[in-house]
């Protein structure tokens, strides 16, 4: 299991915040990228809490999840908020319009140099470890959401 997979095989990520009031805030976040192990990248496209929680507190945690494998990573580390005024803006801004296209406007962006990472998963991957496998994670959450593969 590898941070950089996850995040690639995840829909959304997770944005955790801290107000100046100790007020928690986590907010999904659709478009983002890692540079590299150290470095994740979100657009900010309509998060204006996020953005205020990280200029008072630059402390941040992102969550990555498989929504079928149920399991992924989180990761800690310290958010700047990147402008165009920035010298990185252009390099950063190009790596999210990768994802992102001309759909969305981004304001600004996240730059989270990543201190410690975890992987999280599904409690039954370690309540039943001879029986849980991402396999029948999948299909237990096809079951439940009543979804199927797309066919190739």
């Amino acid at each position: 299991m590898d941070l950089l997979d996850y995040s690639e095989k995840s829909v959304l990520c997770w944005l955790a915040t801290v107000s100046a009031d100790a007020t928690p805030n986590v907010s999904p976040k659709e478009i983002y990228t890692f540079i590299n192990n150290d470095l994740l990248l979100i657009a900010n496209i309509a998060s204006p809490e996020s953005e205020r929680n990280i200029l008072i507190n630059p402390k941040v945690c992102v969550s990555f999840i498989e929504i079928f494998e149920q399991r992924g990573f989180k990761v800690k580390g310290t958010a700047q908020v990147i402008t165009s005024e920035d010298n990185n803006w252009l390099e950063y801004l190009s790596a999210l319009k990768v994802l992102a296209g001309e759909s969305f406007p981004i304001k600004n962006i996240f730059a989270i140099q990543v201190e410690s990472s975890a992987k999280v998963m599904a409690p039954s991957y370690s309540l039943f470890p001879d029986s849980t496998t991402p396999e029948s994670q999948i299909e237990g959450a096809m079951k439940t959401y009543n979804v199927q593969r797309k066919s190739q």
